[in-house]
This record gives structure tokens, C-alpha cells and sequence, in this order.
């Protein structure tokens, strides 16, 4: 009894593992002290968790376009994606952050047609600038939220369904302290101060080097 109670807990724990959760992109930030840096910040679907991903200036773009719903007078490549999908009756349903891997997030685009359900992978700043432009859902597994999410404090305000995007172009504070000479809790006051100026770019930073204290 005793193994195949082990086995119903090495179940369950790989089903904790793979839960989905549902994100939105709450925030767009660009740090003006670190050229070309731009952070998309996807937040926990009535949660507190949020997930800053590092991406690209022209990724960047294409996501702002689509949020801040401009048309631009030539399709950008993402829009021609879709219109490319749309033609050929291919609708994106979803998509799935599904892995990260020594900094790297990994994505998959969850395809269906007349026939089939395929599933493409995808950079993770393609795969957000398309769900944006198709209005479908954006999911990402327990494990990785855990390892790489920022919990952010209860102000009573909980992200919720349909609320707006904010982009934003903030100078990044602080950008020339060596994290590494700081202690655990100024590494913790920093990291809360610079969420309070949305300077995501920056917490991504702090974030990480709080993680590899603790691994220690």
C-alpha cells in the first residue's frame, strides 16, 4: 500500500506541476538607461503573481500596436500572420508559455483548423504579439510561475479580466547599483521600490540575483 500511495502522491504532484494558469499583459515598460531593453509584464488572472519577460524593441512595437489598437498603414509582420491565418481558416486559440530554460521562456502556439488541432513553437515574444492580435488566452504551468514570478502586495486591487494595459517609458532607477554588494533585505526594499515605478526591466535584475542568493 505504501507504493502505490507514493505513486498517487508522485501523480498528483506532476499534476500541481503542469496546472495552467491564465495570464494577461498588464504592463509594458521600455528602460531608457538600458538601450533597446524593453520588459512585457503578464500578470495572474485574478491573482498577484506577475511574470516580466525580457523581449525585443520590434517585438515591443508589434505588442504596443495591437494594444494601444493603432493601424499602422502597412501590416507589420505579426499582422500579416494573422491576416495569412485568417485566410487559410486558422484560428489561434492559445497560447501556452511552456518552459524556461537558463533565462529563456519557451512558447507554443495552439493552432486549429478544419480538421486539425496543431501545436507550433514559438518565441515567447512572437507567440504574446499574435495573442494579442487574436484575442485569445494566455497560459502559462505552475512550476514556472513559481520559479520565475515576482508576488506582488494586496492593495485590494487584483487583476481582473479585461482591465487596461498600461505602457509605459520610465527611466530606470538605480541602474548603476552593483546588486551584488548588497544584503538580502536592501536587494528585497529595491526590488518593492522599483515595482512601485513599474521599472519591471530593473526587478527583473534584482529578482534574479535575490533566486541566486537563495540557491546558495
Amino acid at each position: 500500500m505504501n507504493g502505490l500511495n507514493s505513486q498517487f502522491i508522485s501523480i498528483n504532484c506532476v499534476l500541481s506541476v503542469m496546472k495552467k494558469i491564465e495570464l494577461e499583459i498588464v504592463a509594458l515598460s521600455h528602460s531608457i538607461t538600458q538601450t533597446h531593453s524593453y520588459a512585457v509584464v503578464l500578470g495572474e488572472v485574478n491573482g498577484l503573481r506577475r511574470l516580466p519577460i525580457v523581449i525585443g524593441g520590434f517585438e515591443a512595437q508589434a505588442i504596443a500596436v495591437a494594444l494601444e489598437k493603432m493601424h499602422p498603414s502597412r501590416p507589420l509582420t505579426h499582422d500579416l500572420m494573422k491576416n495569412f491565418m485568417n485566410a487559410f481558416a486558422v484560428d489561434l486559440t492559445e497560447i501556452i508559455i511552456c518552459d524556461l530554460q537558463e533565462g529563456i521562456f519557451y512558447s507554443k502556439l495552439v493552432c486549429v483548423g478544419e480538421h486539425d488541432t496543431v501545436e507550433i513553437d514559438s518565441r515567447t515574444s512572437d507567440a504574446l504579439a499574435l495573442a494579442v492580435r487574436f484575442g485569445c488566452p494566455i497560459y502559462t504551468y505552475e512550476n514556472i510561475l513559481e520559479s520565475a514570478g515576482i508576488l506582488m502586495e494586496d492593495s485590494g486591487k487584483g487583476k481582473k479580466k479585461g482591465e487596461e494595459v498600461t505602457v509605459t517609458n520610465e527611466p530606470s532607477s538605480g541602474g548603476s547599483d552593483d546588486l551584488r554588494a548588497l544584503s538580502l533585505e536592501e536587494l528585497n526594499t529595491l526590488l518593492n521600490e522599483v515595482l512601485e515605478q513599474e521599472d519591471y526591466i530593473r526587478a527583473i535584475a534584482i529578482r534574479d540575483e535575490i533566486n541566486n542568493r537563495k540557491k546558495r
